[in-house]
C-alpha cells in the first residue's frame, strides 16, 4: 500500500513543480505536434466563430485526455478558404504556395464544423478538395469533425470531384451534424470512418461560461432574421417581402401577448443590411433591433439573456440549445431541420410554406412550456470521434486511452477568455471588406446595365428610323 505524503511533502513537492516550470525553456514548434484547424472563422456570421471557438476547446481537451501539455502540440487555426479565390481562379502556383507550405508543417489536419460539402452556389467544394490534394501529396491525415453536408448528387460534376477526393487515403474519418445519409454516398474507400455526431456548437454553454447573462423580469423573445435573399437563394420560395411581413406580425402577436422582443443577427452583413431594411422601409422599431453582433461573447450574452428565441440561421438555435433557451427554427436549410430532429425536437421548426405570425406564436408558446433537455450521449459524441481521429493518427502508441466521461470532460474542457481587440479589429475589417465587395459587385452590375440598356434603347430608335423611311 503506498503510503500517503505528509501535508509538508505535498506543498514542498507543488512548489517544486512551479519553480522548474517557470524556469523550463518552451518546446521548439518542430517537436510538438502541429494540428492544422480549418473552420469559418473568417466569416462574419459570429455562429462560425463559436464553431471555432468550441473545437479548439474540445481539441485541447482530447490533447490533455491523452496525457499531452500545451506545450506539446500547437492548434494552427486557419480559414477553411486556405485555398485562396485568386488560386481558383488564375491556378497561379504562388498562390497555392502558403497553402501547401501550412499542410505539409501540419501532423495532421482537422476540418471543423463548416459547410465544406457545399457546391451548389459556393465553392467551398473545390478548395476542400484541393486542400485534400495536398494533404495526399504530403501524407498528411485528415479528419473533418461535425461537417455540414448538402447533400449527394450523382450527375454533378462538382459533387463528384469532391468525392473523390474525400476517399483518398490521407482522410481517415468524417463526421456530419446533419445529413448522414448523404454523407453514406460519398463514401467509396472502405477504411474510411463516417459517423454521425454532435454541433461543437451544443458545448457553447461550458466554452463560454463566463460570458453568459441573466435574465430579465420580463419574458424576452430574441429574433434572428436572415439576408433578404437567403431564403430564395436557397431555392425556398420566400421573399424578402415575405419575410418583413412575417417579421412585422410577429413582433406584433409578441406586443399584444405581453412578450419584451430584439430583432438581431448573428453577424452576417447581409443579415444587418435586412434588418437596416425593415427598420427604413418596414416601420419595424428601431430601439427593438440590435446590430454589430461581432464577437463570440457578444452572441452568447445575448442568447443567454432571452427566454426563447426563434431563429432562421441554424447556430443560434444551437447555442440556444447549449445555454438552455428553447427555440424555433425557420427551414430556410434542411440543416436546420436535421439538427431539430437531432434534439428530439422535430416540432419546432416551421417550413415557409404556410407560415403565420399565428403560428410562429405557438410554437414559442409550446418551446417555453416544454423547455428543452440535453442528452449527454448525443453531446460527447463529437468529442469522442474527435478524441479517436486525432489518438489514432498522430498518437497511435496510445491507443489503450479512453476518452473523457461527460462528467469528466465538463471538468476538464478549456474555456475560452475572450476576443482580444486585435481580433475585433481584424473581424470588424474582413466584415467591412466584404460589404465593400459586395458593393463594387453591385455598382458595376448597375453600370453594366445602364450601358445594355443604353446600347438597346439606340438600336430601338435606330429600328423606329428605319421603320418610318420603309
Amino acid at each position: 500500500m503506498t503510503k500517503k505524503k505528509s501535508f509538508f511533502q505535498r506543498v514542498k513537492g507543488k512548489i517544486r513543480r512551479t519553480f522548474f516550470d517557470k524556469n523550463k525553456k518552451p518546446k521548439p514548434d518542430e517537436e510538438k505536434i502541429k494540428i492544422l484547424l480549418l473552420t469559418n472563422r473568417d466569416s462574419d456570421n459570429v455562429g462560425d466563430q463559436v464553431i471555432e471557438a468550441c473545437d479548439i476547446s474540445l481539441i485541447s481537451t482530447v490533447m490533455k485526455n491523452l496525457g499531452l501539455e500545451s506545450d506539446d502540440y500547437k492548434i494552427s487555426s486557419r480559414a477553411a478558404g486556405i485555398i485562396s479565390k485568386k488560386y481558383l481562379a488564375t491556378r497561379d502556383p504562388e498562390l497555392l504556395r502558403p497553402a501547401e507550405e501550412a499542410v505539409r508543417k501540419a501532423d495532421i489536419v482537422v476540418f471543423g464544423g463548416a459547410p465544406l460539402f457545399n457546391y451548389s452556389y459556393q465553392v467551398f467544394y473545390e478548395r476542400t478538395a484541393i486542400t485534400l490534394e495536398l494533404a495526399e501529396k504530403y501524407n498528411k491525415p485528415v479528419i473533418f469533425s461535425a461537417i455540414g453536408v448538402e447533400g449527394y448528387d450523382e450527375d454533378s460534376e462538382k459533387c463528384q470531384r469532391l468525392k473523390k477526393t474525400l476517399n483518398f487515403d490521407c482522410v481517415k474519418q468524417i463526421t456530419t451534424r446533419d445529413n448522414y445519409e448523404a454523407l453514406k454516398k460519398f463514401k467509396a474507400n472502405e477504411n474510411l470512418i463516417i459517423d454521425k455526431v454532435a454541433d461543437p456548437a451544443v458545448f457553447t454553454a461550458e466554452v463560454f461560461d463566463k460570458f453568459i447573462s441573466t435574465k430579465g423580469e420580463k419574458k424576452k423573445i430574441g429574433i434572428f432574421i436572415l439576408r433578404a435573399n437567403g431564403f430564395v437563394d436557397n431555392k425556398v420560395n420566400f421573399t424578402k417581402y415575405d419575410a418583413a411581413e412575417l417579421w412585422k406580425g410577429l413582433t406584433a402577436k409578441l406586443e399584444e401577448s405581453g412578450y419584451d422582443y430584439e430583432l438581431l443577427t448573428s453577424g452576417h452583413f447581409g443579415d444587418e443590411a435586412f434588418l437596416d431594411y425593415l427598420i427604413r422601409e418596414c416601420g419595424v422599431d428601431a430601439k427593438k433591433c440590435i446590430f454589430n453582433i461581432n464577437s463570440p461573447e457578444q452572441l452568447i450574452s445575448k442568447v443567454s439573456s432571452y427566454d426563447a428565441v426563434v431563429s432562421t440561421r441554424l447556430h443560434p438555435s444551437i447555442i440556444s440549445f447549449s445555454l438552455g433557451v428553447p427555440s424555433v427554427g425557420i427551414v430556410w436549410n434542411s440543416k436546420v431541420t436535421h439538427f431539430y430532429e437531432s434534439i428530439g425536437c422535430g416540432d419546432r421548426v416551421l417550413e415557409t410554406e404556410g407560415i403565420t405570425p399565428e403560428r410562429v406564436m405557438e410554437k414559442i408558446e409550446l418551446c417555453i412550456n416544454n423547455g428543452i433537455s440535453r442528452d449527454p450521449a448525443y453531446l460527447i459524441s463529437v468529442y469522442n470521434t474527435l478524441f479517436d481521429g486525432i489518438r489514432n493518427a498522430v498518437l497511435p502508441e496510445k491507443k489503450a486511452a479512453k476518452p473523457y466521461t461527460f462528467d469528466e470532460l465538463k471538468e476538464n474542457i478549456k474555456v475560452f477568455n475572450g476576443t482580444s481587440q486585435k481580433e475585433k479589429d481584424e473581424k470588424l475589417k474582413r466584415k467591412f471588406r466584404r460589404a465593400y465587395n459586395s458593393y463594387n459587385t453591385l455598382f458595376e452590375k448597375n453600370v453594366r446595365s445602364k450601358e445594355i440598356i443604353s446600347q438597346l434603347t439606340e438600336e430601338v430608335e435606330r429600328l423606329k428610323e428605319e421603320l418610318v423611311r420603309s
